[in-house]
């Protein structure tokens, strides 16, 4: 039964969870119930045959307390404005909980990318960029865009340049996710899996126990789960499964070295391609890599320490939680546990180190290239890592702080400390 996805209502349900907790004024309630700004318009570009085609593209501004609104733009044909709100409205709590000085803001294009073009991909992009800039929305002091779903850095590009025309200077900070060769960053193409590893590590440390005594189940193997398997196989921890959109492998015995599962999904472009094509399934080279099949559904139920979420969100949710074997969830992908699954695995002593901190990495990381193209100086990838590193393990011993302090879940207790950070920036500012 598939679930129907709410992601605001969810973000909302959560917000007023920890409100109560901490007994949060209604005011300041209310300024964070709504995004300040909500952005919607018409994107016209030319196709190839020469017609007109007009999707619509949307930009949300959730708060800016404490710094301009930061967040990705993604391009998919489910997106639409609840879900962008949703995620605008907890950019705001993720950089509030890494302490980095920004708001959150998403923006959107309801549009299936792999049906255009490479041209006519740079046209809808540059022609949404443009409406932006010219309507006031992007600007490097007011809201700094990054890739999102089926967005990249030569996207990026694009905008960065429609931008710059308009304004008729150069403003490389008003993006960030671009190419090195346009002021991006060292470093940021793995810093959402880094700076989860670190938050793993830090709970790892808290619970007494050791990386290399560690298992790993690992759905999601795209750029974040791929980095992620390198960076922990490289700690010593084990990965016994892994999988992506076309199925996954589980090794019969023993652990997978990351380099083996990188090669496997070069090879055929997904990781059980290499033993299986439909239903049929090479069961001697299976045999010789001791690897057996599994699917996307079951890795979510291996009994493993860790179960590392990569990929979409919603993959845990009220059917599947009671199935659930692993001892601690780590989400990297946004909202991969629903709200009706959080309740169900707190209850059976799961812990989830929840979205809002553990992949929060990638917006540090995107601050950071923010900061370099501000002052003109460019950053070596160690001082890059090194900062990374300094921010995932202090927010995560503030969020402990609060966890301990209120009893609530890692989850809660994330709200809680990124909305007291906002509502204490609005406080200063005299908003509330």
């Amino acid at each position: 039964m598939a679930t129907i996805k709410k992601p605001y209502e969810n973000f909302l349900k959560n917000l007023r969870k920890a409100a109560k907790t901490i007994d949060l004024s209604s005011q300041a309630l209310k300024k964070l119930e709504e995004p300040e700004h909500i952005h919607t318009f018409d994107v016209s570009f030319k196709t190839d045959d020469g017609k007109t085609m007009t999707v619509p593209g949307y930009r949300v501004q959730h708060n800016s307390a404490r710094g301009p609104y930061k967040g990705g733009i993604r391009y998919h044909h489910e997106a639409d404005l609840e879900e962008v709100k949703a995620l605008a409205s907890l950019m705001s709590l993720k950089c509030g909980v890494v302490n980095i000085p920004m708001g959150g803001g998403k923006g959107g294009i309801t549009v299936d990318p792999k049906k255009l073009s490479r041209n006519e991909l740079e046209r809808m992009s540059r022609a949404y960029f443009r409406l932006g800039t010219e309507k006031g929305i992007f600007g490097v002091h007011k809201d700094v865009p990054a890739p999102d779903v089926y967005t990249n850095p030569q996207i990026m590009a694009w905008m960065l340049d429609e931008h710059e025309k308009v304004l008729g200077y150069k403003s490389p900070g008003v993006i960030t996710g671009k190419p090195l060769e346009l002021g991006g960053s060292l470093g940021r193409s793995y810093s959402t899996s880094q700076g989860g590893f670190y938050v793993l590590l830090k709970y790892l440390e808290s619970i007494g126990k050791k990386p290399s005594d560690t298992t790993i189940a690992l759905q999601g193997f795209g750029n974040a789960g791929a980095y992620f398997a390198e960076i922990a196989h490289k700690a010593g921890m084990k990965i016994v499964a892994a999988s992506d959109s076309k199925g996954g492998i589980m090794r019969a015995k023993g652990y997978f070295e990351a380099k083996k599962l990188n090669e496997f999904k070069k090879t055929t472009g997904s990781l059980r391609g290499n033993f299986c094509e439909g239903d049929t399934c090479d069961l001697e080279k299976m045999k010789r890599e001791e690897v057996r099949e599994v699917s996307n559904e079951d890795i979510l139920e291996l009994e493993v320490d860790v179960l590392v979420l990569a990929a979409l969100d919603g993959v845990v949710h009220a059917e599947n939680a009671k199935n659930i074997k692993a001892k601690a969830i780590l989400e990297l992908a946004n909202g991969p546990v629903t709200l009706e699954a959080d309740e169900i695995l707190e209850k059976r002593g799961i812990d989830i180190l929840p979205d809002i901190l553990s992949n929060a990495g990638g917006v540090t990381v995107s601050y950071f290239e923010w900061v370099q193209n501000r002052s003109g100086d460019v950053w070596e990838e160690d001082y890059v890592i090194a900062k990374l590193k300094k921010i995932m393990e202090n927010s995560f011993e503030d969020l402990m702080q609060i966890k301990n302090k209120y009893q609530v879940s890692y989850r809660e207790a994330a709200f809680i400390l990124g909305m007291e950070r906002i509502v204490r920036a609005m406080e200063l500012r005299g908003t509330i």
